[in-house]
């Protein structure tokens, strides 16, 4: 039987990326490395999921077929999350396959990898 042990997010500028995904998540360097091709976060905490960041030399796509989804717990924490994000770098992106009334909102990170942040009151 297989899990999930990571995700993996192509990147440009590794530097960058770990700047905004340690602050954005709270995770921490695995054993405090960069390297300029391949580094993994892990939680503060440690719980949850490592997120590994590789050097990529595909482009960003406008709709991803794989993307991450951060979960709020109500919509006061969704506004507060996206304001927060995007104070760390991350832009909301003009997304054109919102629902009518949507439970997301979609942003990109500063390398342009589209992400979503849910409202799981929404319902």
């Amino acid at each position: 039987m297989v899990s999930i042990g990571q995700v993996v997010i192509g990147v440009d500028d590794m530097r960058r990326a770990v700047r905004f995904w340690s602050q954005a998540l709270h995770y921490i360097p695995r054993s405090g490395a960069v390297t300029d091709d391949w580094t993994i976060l892990d939680p503060v905490n440690g719980l949850g999921t490592p997120l590994a960041l590789d050097v990529s030399v595909s482009p960003v796509q406008e709709h991803p077929r794989m993307h991450l989804d951060l979960f709020t717990e109500n919509a006061l924490e969704h506004a507060a999350e996206i304001e927060r994000l995007i104070a760390l770098g991350a832009q909301k992106v003009d997304w054109d396959l919102y629902p009518a009334d949507p439970d997301f909102t979609v942003l990109a990170d500063p390398e342009g990898n589209r992400f979503c942040v849910i409202d799981l009151s929404h319902g």
